[in-house]
């Protein structure tokens, strides 16, 4: 392996001194292949979107292994495989940690909420919240923690997709990064605009076994130049480093007592973020029944433990091949590290389908999350708010498309603005965002009967003001070299994640609403979301047991 990495480094350092890594028509050409693949697809997907069922949930068409597939596809972001891996070849040891913090999040989100949010829920995460509260102020808090929970987590996507093509085309200035994210972005509204969920499925199917098919490759063919031996790979890349830090607890969160409950929250915002992430919960409404929806939980969970496996190889591969000053020095910086390992590993045209898989993951994802986005203000808002579920269907349909084009254009601008940021990183607040000002929520009203609407809007909007405003003064926007804006110094919060905070605060706020609210909620009403939660009698088609 390290004649290998020797015979290769000419070639890489000849493209860090031209900033194009590999040769760009034979990147481009892939990446072009993929765009118009997946476009068809969405195509012939689109020609059944004829009702609201259709279009936000895929007219509950897909089986359990298909929802399962997509399931993995919609959870497995650019986070995932380009934030991890290049947190893994820099820090070793602490950026494994985001791997098994977002495994053990889909373990949480499957075993306390999903199964019983599919049962009670109809579109959206509000068809749940609002079932046995007040329809009006419930639904306008949950499409309001949508759309922030939703933007964040698409600023991490844009980051990584500049990142990415960034690197495959050789530019370095932020006016050309910026417009590669503005044509992301125009794909995005394109991609939901035409396919609605059913397209977005299907593109998130594809995506997810391109994924784990290229990745599974990759590993297997790091780890036979190592003669399937971890501990020898592990050795290379404390040989390349010059330390064993990579190795051992600390490089990034052990320094300090402040870095160390940095640490904790960064957990806490993992662990409990994916059970309130709605793009993620949304995928349960595309199923027929429970028993499918059981069989996609199988099927998902199997994929998603294995890609983060996966992912420990990948990045100790990067930092014995590549070395962390390569991977910080090149376009993207440590988004780039799988996209460098593939050059190394198979040249040009690995690296252009590697690259086009991470493409094809970020499409996928920012997809999801614009319908989610869409569906939550079309259908929450526009037709059970404004128009007090009495909404033309088509026109439901014409506002979440227009929701979805705004959607588009903030999430372009968020992220340019978030270039240069790591992107698992990035997704970290999203979920800290989720687990602040939809978990609470979601857990009291499932599973305690003493709930209120007071308590749920207490919950919602304390949870998503405690934890933006955290975020707004943490060293994440200013304060520092790596912040958003490095040139200004308002960090009054010293956490980079406010979840030790925000989370705890959420829950305390939803208890204090019920418990001071004088109404009480309609008895009959959380007798029967109790027992269609349980149960799926009276959900979207029939319960198969």
């Amino acid at each position: 392996m390290r004649a290998l990495a020797e015979e290769t480094r000419p070639l890489l350092l000849s493209a860090a001194e031209t900033e194009t890594v590999g040769t760009p028509a034979v990147n481009m050409s892939i990446f072009g292949a993929f765009v118009l693949v997946t476009l068809v697809v969405v195509l012939r997907a689109s020609r059944n979107n004829k009702t609201a069922a259709d279009y936000y949930a895929g007219g509950r068409s897909f089986n359990g292994t298909q929802n399962g597939l997509a399931i993995a596809g919609d959870y497995l972001s650019a986070a995932s495989f380009l934030g991890i891996v290049g947190a893994i070849a820099v820090q070793g040891y602490d950026g494994f940690l985001y791997s098994i913090g977002f495994l053990v999040a889909w373990l949480v989100a499957l075993l306390l909420v999903a199964e019983l949010l599919r049962n009670t829920g109809k579109f959206t995460m509000a068809d749940v919240l609002s079932f046995r509260l007040r329809q009006r102020p419930v639904r306008v808090a949950a499409c309001i923690a949508t759309l922030a929970v939703t933007f964040f987590y698409l600023l991490a996507q844009m980051a990584g997709a500049g990142a990415l093509v960034s690197l495959l085309m050789g530019i370095s200035s932020r006016a050309g990064q910026s417009l590669v994210i503005v044509v992301v972005g125009a794909l995005m509204i394109v991609y939901v605009l035409v396919g609605g969920m059913k397209g977005t499925t299907w593109v998130q199917i594809i995506k997810a076994v391109l994924l784990l098919v290229g990745v599974a490759v990759m590993t297997v063919w790091i780890l036979a130049l190592n003669g399937f031996n971890l501990s020898e790979l592990l050795g290379a890349a404390v040989e390349t480093s010059g330390s064993e830090a990579i190795l051992e607890p600390g490089q990034q969160y052990g320094a300090t007592n402040l870095t160390k409950l940095d640490f904790i929250s960064l957990g806490l915002a993992l662990v409990f973020g994916a059970a309130g992430l709605p793009h993620v919960l949304m995928r349960f409404y595309t199923v027929p029944t429970a028993k499918e929806a059981r069989k996609s939980v199988v099927w998902a969970i199997v994929l998603i433990g294995l890609f983060y496996l996966f992912t420990l190889v990948l990045g100790y591969g990067a930092a014995a091949m590549i070395g962390s000053e390569r991977i910080a020095e090149a376009p993207g910086g440590v988004n780039s590290a799988a996209p460098l390992l593939a050059f190394e590993l198979g040249g040009s045209l690995l690296m252009g389908v590697i690259a086009a898989v991470a493409f094809a993951t970020i499409l996928a994802v920012v997809a999801g999350l614009a319908i989610t986005a869409s569906a939550s203000f079309a259908h929450d808002v526009y037709t059970n708010v404004i128009c007090k579920g009495k909404s033309d269907p088509r026109k439901e349909i014409r506002v979440a498309k227009t929701t979805v084009v705004v959607i588009g254009l903030f999430a372009i601008a968020g992220g340019i603005g978030a270039q240069g940021q790591n992107v698992a990183f990035l997704v970290a607040l999203a979920f800290a965002v989720a687990a602040s000002a939809n978990l609470p929520t979601i857990v009291y009203s499932l599973f305690w009967r003493g709930f209120t609407t007071r308590g749920a809007v207490f919950s919602m909007y304390g949870g998503l003001i405690i934890s933006v405003v955290l975020i707004a003064f943490s060293p994440v926007i200013s304060g520092s070299e790596t912040s958003m804006i490095p040139s200004a110094d308002f960090a009054l919060f010293p956490l980079s994640n406010p979840g030790i905070v925000s989370i705890p605060a959420a829950f305390l706020l939803g208890w204090i609403g019920s418990v001071t609210s004088r109404t009480r909620e309609d008895r009959r009403k959380q007798a029967e979301m109790e027992v269609r939660s349980l149960t799926g009698i009276g959900a979207e088609k029939a319960v198969e047991h």
